[in-house]
């Protein structure tokens, strides 16, 4: 999930990159990653497979994967977000000391293919700044492998844009997505701290499931990219996750309908391998039909079993609860989270909990604004199924993190804000049935199709294009300042946007103006203070991008309250 995402970066300082190439020759560049303490790797499970309903250790030892999502490097900054407050060792060690085994990294294929990531604090994270997007995905991996971490890897969005519904686009086939598949499997072939690959996140609108339709069937898809990635690792788990539309015409989360599945499994060339994965959200995400209906929260068991619980009950498959999140500050959400944790308590589901960052939008984080003060009552809900563990230093092994902590102005540190809950689906995060309907995907005649399209998955609220469009105000001179508009995601009722800022000179304060019929207000702002008089928006620099140094180069953005978005407005650049 993910959805109108991020929107914040930190320059990056060349200066490091030296020490960066040192930490990079640390990992095989074929993706090897060196092995960490003896007393780290003792605590991962190894290669897992299925038996029943259980995932189960080489022994035959039934394991629960206990997992926290940690997104960014499926947006567009092509990295783990976080990294631009707190080193990349400080976030895996607060992950494994709530008593997480796992992490959840979800990935775009646009990031794969990225020669550079974005927003890692140099002064933080000196030996990441300088790696691509693949060979910072190793370094995580590595140094969660010494924390007693395995992961999960996460396909969540073919680019850095916005979520599919299908698992291929039209910039992004199949192939591109089965050789991407095959090539991690490759990468990490002899890395058994990788135990699984999540497919393809929160299929929806017209996915099917066994419906024969090679254009929609993701039943069918996922046995071609599970067999594919299993022809490369057989030892890999495949998680393979739901639909939103299900065959008796009920709709449910995007990536969560898997009452299909007793009648038509996923059958893979190598046994024991599948593993389904739901997910599911409270009432302030999407207001489904269950949060109103008599007995609740008591009739929540029922939705569960009847779409996939029942896998697990009846001994059909493992099932691991692939999302779930809230922000824990209603009464409805907190029956919802007590009723679910209490569930995957008694049926010692394993699952994937979203998310670590606080900038989910519809859900927050396990972490505060500052990426370091835990939730607390957060984590007191999850206390059935997540102990708290003292987790000791491992031992520096591949490209470790020894940058000191930074200072409050170290480094950018984004506005949390709510995020939108849009009209047009544009979130990458599990939607009701709303999405437009293909010539090719009737929708079935009993789905109810909700009145809105709100996020049905805690998505982050920032920033998503990948790629900006082309600057509107003067190469800088010696005295200049030049800001390019870079679009990252509108819906119904907003948008937000970034401005890439380059100083020609010394900077000490800068605005930009410029028109945008259509809008009413900005809601929020990162490195910047804007006011909205009439059709013209005015930003001023503020905080860590107030005053600009030489050559410096900064993003900075906003969420706005409007009709509509512009798309490539003429900037009015003014410097001193």
């Amino acid at each position: 999930m993910s959805g109108w995402l991020e929107r914040w970066s930190s320059a990056r300082r060349t200066v490091l990159r030296a020490a960066a190439a040192v930490a990079v020759a640390a990992l095989a560049v074929t993706g090897a990653v060196a092995a960490p303490s003896a007393t780290a790797a003792s605590t991962l499970p190894g290669w897992l497979s299925t038996r029943g309903a259980s995932i189960v250790t080489s022994a035959g030892t039934p394991y629960t994967i206990k997992a926290v999502a940690w997104f960014g490097m499926e947006t567009s900054n092509c990295a783990p977000h976080g990294l631009w407050s707190l080193s990349l060792d400080e976030g895996l060690r607060a992950i494994a000391g709530m008593g997480f085994n796992t992490i959840r990294l979800p990935f775009s294929n646009e990031c794969l293919a990225a020669s550079s990531s974005n927003s890692i604090n140099a002064s933080v994270n000196a030996d990441l700044v300088a790696l691509s997007p693949l060979k910072l995905m190793d370094t995580v991996i590595a140094r969660a492998k010494a924390y007693g971490l395995s992961v999960i890897l996460d396909r969540h969005r073919p680019d850095s844009a916005a979520q599919s519904e299908l698992w291929y686009t039209g910039a992004y086939s199949e192939k591109r997505w089965i050789d991407d598949w095959k090539m991690l499997a490759q990468r990490y072939k002899n890395e058994p701290a990788v135990i699984g690959v999540d497919l393809h996140n929160e299929p929806h609108g017209p996915a099917c499931w066994n419906c024969g339709d090679p254009a929609r069937d993701w039943r069918a898809a996922a046995t071609r990219a599970g067999n594919a990635v299993l022809s490369v690792n057989p030892k890999l788990l495949i998680v393979v996750e739901g639909v939103e539309r299900q065959n008796d015409g009920s709709s449910t989360w995007w990536g969560g309908g898997l009452r299909d599945v007793g009648a038509a499994p996923v059958t893979l060339s190598v046994k024991n391998r599948v593993v389904y994965s739901p997910h599911d959200y409270p009432a302030t995400v999407h207001q489904q039909s269950w949060f109103t209906a008599p007995g609740y929260p008591a009739n929540l068991e029922a939705v569960w079993d009847a779409n996939w619980g029942y896998l697990v009950r009846k001994g059909i498959a493992p099932v691991l609860l692939g999302e779930f999140g809230t922000k824990l500050e209603t009464d409805s959400d907190k029956k919802w989270m007590s009723t679910l944790v209490a569930y995957l308590a008694k049926t010692k589901i394993s699952y994937a909990y979203w998310s670590f960052n606080p900038n989910s939008g519809d859900t927050g984080g396990l972490v505060a604004d500052d990426w370091r003060t835990h939730q607390k009552a957060k984590l007191a809900a999850l206390r059935p199924i997540l102990t708290p563990v003292t987790v000791p230093t491992p031992k520096p092994t591949s490209s470790p993190t020894t940058s000191p902590r930074p200072s409050a102005s170290a480094s950018p540190k984004p506005t949390a804000s709510a995020s939108p809950k849009p009209s047009s689906s544009p979130s990458t995060s599990p939607k009701p049935s709303t999405s437009p309907k293909p010539t090719t995907s009737p929708k079935p005649t009993t789905s109810p199709k909700p009145s809105s399209s709100p996020s049905t998955s805690p998505k982050p609220t920032t920033s998503t294009s990948p790629k900006p469009s082309p600057s509107t105000s003067p190469k800088p001179s010696a005295t200049s300042l030049s800001a390019t508009w870079v679009p990252q995601s509108a819906w119904g009722e907003g948008y937000v946007a970034e401005l890439s800022l380059t100083a020609g000179a010394a900077v000490k304060s800068w605005s930009v103006s410029f028109e945008a019929p259509g809008t009413s207000a900005v809601t929020s702002a990162w490195g910047m203070s804007c006011s909205v008089a009439g059709i013209t928006v005015t930003c001023t620099g503020s905080d860590w991008a107030a005053a600009l140094a030489p050559g410096q180069s900064v993003r900075v953005g906003f969420q706005a309250a409007a009709t509509t978005a512009p798309t490539a407005p003429t900037l009015r650049v003014s410097a001193s």
